[in-house]
Protein backbone atom coordinates (compact mmCIF):
# COMPACT_ATOMS: atom_id res chain seq x y z
CA UNK A 1 0.00 0.00 0.00
CA UNK A 2 1.12 3.42 -0.89
CA UNK A 3 1.11 6.33 1.21
CA UNK A 4 -0.87 9.83 0.43
CA UNK A 5 0.22 12.62 2.55
CA UNK A 6 -1.29 16.19 2.89
CA UNK A 7 0.35 19.20 3.56
CA UNK A 8 -0.45 19.43 7.43
CA UNK A 9 0.85 16.23 7.63
CA UNK A 10 4.41 16.97 6.04
CA UNK A 11 4.73 20.20 8.11
CA UNK A 12 4.57 17.94 11.49
CA UNK A 13 7.04 15.42 9.99
CA UNK A 14 9.49 17.61 8.75
CA UNK A 15 11.89 20.37 9.50
CA UNK A 16 14.78 22.79 8.34
CA UNK A 17 17.92 20.59 10.16
CA UNK A 18 16.28 16.79 8.76
CA UNK A 19 15.82 18.78 5.33
CA UNK A 20 19.56 20.36 4.93
CA UNK A 21 20.95 16.65 6.47
CA UNK A 22 18.47 14.88 3.25
CA UNK A 23 19.72 17.56 0.68
CA UNK A 24 23.25 17.57 2.06
CA UNK A 25 23.47 14.29 1.57
CA UNK A 26 21.81 13.60 -1.69
CA UNK A 27 24.13 16.51 -3.12
CA UNK A 28 26.92 14.34 -1.83
CA UNK A 29 25.53 11.46 -3.90
CA UNK A 30 25.11 14.17 -7.23
CA UNK A 31 28.43 14.95 -6.57
CA UNK A 32 30.02 10.88 -6.35
CA UNK A 33 27.76 10.54 -9.90
CA UNK A 34 26.08 8.21 -7.41
CA UNK A 35 22.79 10.15 -8.14
CA UNK A 36 20.86 11.01 -11.02
CA UNK A 37 18.86 14.05 -11.82
CA UNK A 38 16.57 15.51 -14.59
CA UNK A 39 16.36 18.95 -15.63
CA UNK A 40 12.80 20.89 -15.33
CA UNK A 41 10.73 20.35 -18.92
CA UNK A 42 7.97 22.37 -19.00
CA UNK A 43 4.45 22.24 -21.09
CA UNK A 44 2.78 25.64 -21.84
CA UNK A 45 -0.59 25.56 -22.43
CA UNK A 46 -3.25 29.03 -23.17
CA UNK A 47 -3.19 30.67 -18.87
CA UNK A 48 -0.55 28.29 -17.59
CA UNK A 49 2.03 25.63 -17.61
CA UNK A 50 2.82 21.98 -16.25
CA UNK A 51 6.45 21.66 -14.61
CA UNK A 52 7.80 17.98 -14.67
CA UNK A 53 11.21 17.30 -13.11
CA UNK A 54 12.58 13.49 -11.66
CA UNK A 55 15.54 11.92 -10.25
CA UNK A 56 17.40 8.79 -8.75
CA UNK A 57 18.34 8.36 -5.65
CA UNK A 58 19.60 4.67 -5.28
CA UNK A 59 21.47 5.04 -1.85
CA UNK A 60 18.37 5.38 -0.36
CA UNK A 61 16.69 3.48 -2.82
CA UNK A 62 14.05 5.30 -4.35
CA UNK A 63 13.42 7.23 -7.20
CA UNK A 64 10.85 9.87 -8.28
CA UNK A 65 9.20 12.88 -9.94
CA UNK A 66 7.35 16.48 -8.83
CA UNK A 67 4.91 17.64 -11.35
CA UNK A 68 3.39 21.05 -10.74
CA UNK A 69 1.08 23.68 -12.50
CA UNK A 70 0.98 26.84 -12.73
CA UNK A 71 -2.19 28.37 -13.58
CA UNK A 72 -4.02 32.09 -13.69
CA UNK A 73 -1.18 32.61 -11.01
CA UNK A 74 -1.57 29.79 -8.46
CA UNK A 75 0.43 27.26 -7.64
CA UNK A 76 -0.13 23.08 -6.92
CA UNK A 77 2.82 20.54 -6.48
CA UNK A 78 2.91 16.91 -5.95
CA UNK A 79 5.93 14.22 -5.53
CA UNK A 80 5.77 10.94 -6.88
CA UNK A 81 7.97 8.56 -4.74
CA UNK A 82 8.32 5.36 -6.33
CA UNK A 83 11.04 2.07 -4.98
CA UNK A 84 14.21 2.18 -6.74
CA UNK A 85 14.49 -1.60 -6.37
CA UNK A 86 10.61 -3.06 -6.67
CA UNK A 87 9.50 0.35 -8.39
CA UNK A 88 6.21 0.40 -6.74
CA UNK A 89 4.75 3.50 -5.79
CA UNK A 90 5.39 4.45 -2.06
CA UNK A 91 3.91 7.67 -1.91
CA UNK A 92 2.40 10.74 -3.03
CA UNK A 93 3.35 13.82 -1.24
CA UNK A 94 1.64 17.19 -1.66
CA UNK A 95 4.61 19.35 -2.19
CA UNK A 96 4.13 23.37 -1.48
CA UNK A 97 5.85 22.98 2.09
CA UNK A 98 8.46 20.50 0.81
CA UNK A 99 9.14 22.58 -1.90
CA UNK A 100 9.62 25.85 0.46
CA UNK A 101 11.88 23.77 3.02
CA UNK A 102 13.88 21.84 0.20
CA UNK A 103 14.79 25.56 -1.48
CA UNK A 104 15.79 26.90 1.75
CA UNK A 105 17.47 23.65 2.99
CA UNK A 106 19.92 23.97 -0.86
CA UNK A 107 20.79 27.15 0.42
CA UNK A 108 21.64 26.49 3.90
CA UNK A 109 24.03 23.62 2.34
CA UNK A 110 25.47 26.13 -0.08
CA UNK A 111 26.30 28.74 3.13
CA UNK A 112 27.61 25.80 5.10
CA UNK A 113 30.18 25.40 2.42
CA UNK A 114 30.45 28.48 1.03
CA UNK A 115 29.82 31.15 3.52
CA UNK A 116 32.84 32.52 6.19
CA UNK A 117 32.41 30.31 9.51
CA UNK A 118 32.03 32.91 11.58
CA UNK A 119 28.88 34.83 9.36
CA UNK A 120 26.12 36.44 11.85
CA UNK A 121 24.68 38.82 9.34
CA UNK A 122 21.75 37.79 6.98
CA UNK A 123 20.12 40.28 4.02
CA UNK A 124 17.20 39.10 2.32
CA UNK A 125 15.54 40.86 -0.63
CA UNK A 126 12.01 39.36 -0.47
CA UNK A 127 9.33 38.53 1.51
CA UNK A 128 7.08 36.41 0.00
CA UNK A 129 6.57 32.16 1.23
CA UNK A 130 10.53 31.08 0.43
CA UNK A 131 11.75 33.90 1.90
CA UNK A 132 10.95 32.29 5.81
CA UNK A 133 12.70 29.35 5.33
CA UNK A 134 15.82 30.76 3.65
CA UNK A 135 16.02 32.38 7.18
CA UNK A 136 15.41 29.31 8.71
CA UNK A 137 18.32 28.12 7.11
CA UNK A 138 20.44 30.34 7.48
CA UNK A 139 20.14 30.01 11.22
CA UNK A 140 20.80 26.01 10.95
CA UNK A 141 24.03 26.38 9.55
CA UNK A 142 25.34 29.55 11.24
CA UNK A 143 25.58 31.61 14.52
CA UNK A 144 23.12 34.37 12.56
CA UNK A 145 22.30 37.24 15.45
CA UNK A 146 20.26 39.51 12.68
CA UNK A 147 18.78 39.00 9.58
CA UNK A 148 17.88 42.32 7.20
CA UNK A 149 14.81 42.23 4.71
CA UNK A 150 14.34 44.39 2.02
CA UNK A 151 10.80 44.46 -0.14
CA UNK A 152 9.51 47.30 -1.91
CA UNK A 153 5.93 47.11 0.16
CA UNK A 154 7.00 49.09 3.34
CA UNK A 155 3.63 47.51 5.09
CA UNK A 156 4.50 43.84 3.82
CA UNK A 157 7.95 44.08 4.83
CA UNK A 158 6.90 45.27 8.82
CA UNK A 159 4.41 42.78 8.82
CA UNK A 160 7.07 39.86 7.56
CA UNK A 161 9.56 40.68 10.17
CA UNK A 162 7.20 40.62 12.80
CA UNK A 163 6.25 37.39 11.84
CA UNK A 164 9.61 36.21 11.00
CA UNK A 165 11.45 37.53 14.53
CA UNK A 166 8.66 34.94 16.28
CA UNK A 167 10.33 32.39 14.81
CA UNK A 168 13.94 32.53 14.83
CA UNK A 169 16.13 33.46 17.84
CA UNK A 170 17.68 36.20 16.40
CA UNK A 171 16.86 40.36 15.68
CA UNK A 172 14.72 40.19 12.60
CA UNK A 173 15.01 44.34 10.86
CA UNK A 174 13.25 45.92 8.34
CA UNK A 175 15.47 48.15 5.56
CA UNK A 176 14.31 50.76 4.04
CA UNK A 177 16.86 50.01 1.11
CA UNK A 178 19.08 47.51 -0.63
CA UNK A 179 21.81 49.38 0.37
CA UNK A 180 20.82 48.49 4.44
CA UNK A 181 20.58 45.17 3.47
CA UNK A 182 23.83 45.11 1.12
CA UNK A 183 26.32 47.09 3.56
CA UNK A 184 27.74 44.76 6.16
CA UNK A 185 25.71 41.35 5.72
CA UNK A 186 27.81 38.14 5.69
CA UNK A 187 25.22 36.28 3.96
CA UNK A 188 22.69 37.97 1.17
CA UNK A 189 19.89 36.01 -0.21
CA UNK A 190 17.87 37.11 -3.12
CA UNK A 191 14.29 34.90 -3.42
CA UNK A 192 11.97 37.67 -5.05
CA UNK A 193 9.97 37.21 -8.34
CA UNK A 194 12.00 40.20 -10.36
CA UNK A 195 12.93 40.53 -13.85
CA UNK A 196 15.43 42.59 -13.10
CA UNK A 197 18.43 42.70 -10.69
CA UNK A 198 17.15 44.22 -7.14
CA UNK A 199 20.32 45.84 -6.11
CA UNK A 200 23.53 47.25 -7.18
CA UNK A 201 26.77 44.84 -7.45
CA UNK A 202 29.40 47.85 -6.78
CA UNK A 203 27.68 47.10 -2.97
CA UNK A 204 29.44 44.22 -2.88
CA UNK A 205 31.68 43.61 0.15
CA UNK A 206 34.93 41.15 0.38
CA UNK A 207 34.49 37.95 2.25
CA UNK A 208 30.38 38.26 1.25
CA UNK A 209 28.06 34.89 0.05
CA UNK A 210 25.67 35.05 -2.04
CA UNK A 211 22.17 32.66 -2.45
CA UNK A 212 20.38 33.68 -5.98
CA UNK A 213 17.36 31.52 -5.07
CA UNK A 214 14.31 33.46 -6.71
CA UNK A 215 14.33 32.79 -10.35
CA UNK A 216 14.83 29.88 -12.29
CA UNK A 217 13.61 31.22 -15.81
CA UNK A 218 15.96 32.47 -18.62
CA UNK A 219 13.65 35.64 -18.55
CA UNK A 220 14.26 36.95 -14.78
CA UNK A 221 17.29 37.40 -13.07
CA UNK A 222 17.88 39.19 -9.67
CA UNK A 223 21.85 40.28 -9.98
CA UNK A 224 23.56 42.10 -11.95
CA UNK A 225 26.78 41.92 -14.55
CA UNK A 226 28.63 43.78 -11.42
CA UNK A 227 27.51 41.20 -9.42
CA UNK A 228 28.93 38.11 -11.09
CA UNK A 229 31.93 40.02 -12.43
CA UNK A 230 32.76 40.10 -8.68
CA UNK A 231 32.30 36.97 -7.68
CA UNK A 232 35.42 34.90 -7.12
CA UNK A 233 33.70 31.61 -6.94
CA UNK A 234 29.92 30.66 -9.08
CA UNK A 235 28.79 27.52 -7.66
CA UNK A 236 25.20 25.87 -9.04
CA UNK A 237 22.78 23.34 -8.11
CA UNK A 238 23.10 21.67 -11.67
CA UNK A 239 25.30 23.03 -14.93
CA UNK A 240 22.93 21.00 -17.36
CA UNK A 241 20.18 22.60 -15.45
CA UNK A 242 21.62 26.40 -15.12
CA UNK A 243 22.32 26.48 -18.82
CA UNK A 244 19.29 26.24 -19.81
CA UNK A 245 17.32 28.11 -16.92
CA UNK A 246 19.33 30.55 -14.90
CA UNK A 247 18.87 33.90 -16.22
CA UNK A 248 21.20 35.31 -13.66
CA UNK A 249 23.92 33.30 -15.33
CA UNK A 250 23.24 32.67 -19.25
CA UNK A 251 23.42 36.48 -20.23
CA UNK A 252 26.33 37.07 -18.29
CA UNK A 253 27.91 34.02 -19.97
CA UNK A 254 27.06 35.19 -23.88
CA UNK A 255 28.80 38.64 -23.10
CA UNK A 256 31.77 37.13 -21.75
CA UNK A 257 31.80 37.93 -18.43
CA UNK A 258 32.38 34.58 -17.22
CA UNK A 259 32.54 30.56 -18.85
CA UNK A 260 30.36 27.70 -17.99
CA UNK A 261 34.05 26.07 -16.58
CA UNK A 262 34.61 28.45 -14.50
CA UNK A 263 31.87 27.19 -12.47
CA UNK A 264 30.74 24.10 -10.70
CA UNK A 265 27.75 21.91 -9.22
CA UNK A 266 27.40 21.85 -5.56
CA UNK A 267 27.22 18.65 -5.56
CA UNK A 268 31.06 18.07 -6.35
CA UNK A 269 31.55 20.72 -3.21
CA UNK A 270 29.87 19.16 -1.07
CA UNK A 271 31.83 15.69 -2.08
CA UNK A 272 34.86 17.22 -2.07
CA UNK A 273 35.81 16.69 -5.81
CA UNK A 274 35.60 21.01 -5.94
CA UNK A 275 36.79 23.30 -3.84
CA UNK A 276 33.98 26.18 -1.24
CA UNK A 277 35.01 28.96 0.32
CA UNK A 278 38.80 29.20 -0.14
CA UNK A 279 39.86 32.93 0.98
CA UNK A 280 38.25 34.52 3.59
CA UNK A 281 37.58 37.63 1.27
CA UNK A 282 36.40 36.09 -1.45
CA UNK A 283 32.73 37.00 -2.51
CA UNK A 284 31.07 33.31 -3.02
CA UNK A 285 27.95 33.31 -5.04
CA UNK A 286 25.40 30.08 -5.18
CA UNK A 287 23.08 29.95 -7.71
CA UNK A 288 19.96 27.62 -7.26
CA UNK A 289 17.84 26.82 -10.13
CA UNK A 290 16.15 23.68 -7.59
CA UNK A 291 16.91 20.11 -8.43
CA UNK A 292 14.05 16.98 -8.38
CA UNK A 293 17.17 15.59 -6.51
CA UNK A 294 16.27 17.97 -3.68
CA UNK A 295 12.58 16.89 -3.38
CA UNK A 296 12.93 13.54 -3.60
CA UNK A 297 15.26 13.06 -0.67
CA UNK A 298 13.14 15.48 1.11
CA UNK A 299 10.01 13.53 0.23
CA UNK A 300 12.03 9.90 1.45
CA UNK A 301 12.70 11.52 5.02
CA UNK A 302 9.10 12.27 5.42
CA UNK A 303 7.88 8.99 3.60
CA UNK A 304 10.33 7.65 6.40
CA UNK A 305 8.66 9.47 9.09
CA UNK A 306 5.91 8.85 8.22
CA UNK A 307 5.89 5.19 8.30
CA UNK A 308 7.15 5.16 11.47
CA UNK A 309 4.93 7.75 13.15
CA UNK A 310 1.60 5.90 11.25
CA UNK A 311 0.70 9.31 9.81
CA UNK A 312 -0.64 9.02 6.24
CA UNK A 313 -3.50 7.65 4.48
CA UNK A 314 -3.06 4.40 2.76
CA UNK A 315 -4.01 3.86 -0.97
CA UNK A 316 -3.90 0.82 -3.45
CA UNK A 317 -2.05 1.29 -6.70
CA UNK A 318 -1.99 -1.49 -8.75
CA UNK A 319 0.58 -1.80 -11.11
Amino acid sequence: MALFLREAEIGRLLDMPATIQAVEEALREQGRDQASNQPRRRIYVPGGALHVMAAGLPGRGVMGLKAYTTVRGRARFVVLLFSAVGGELLAALEADELGRLRTGAASGVATKYLARPDAQVVGIFGTGYQARTQAQAMCAVRPVREVRVYGRDAERRRRFCQELEGVLQCEVRSADSPEHVVRGADVLITITASKEPVFDGRLLEPGQHLNVAGSNQLQKREVDDETIRRASRIVVDQIEDAKVESGDLVGPVERGLVRWEQMCDLGAVVAGRAPGRVRPEEITLFKSNGLALEDVATACTVFERARANGVGTEFSFAA
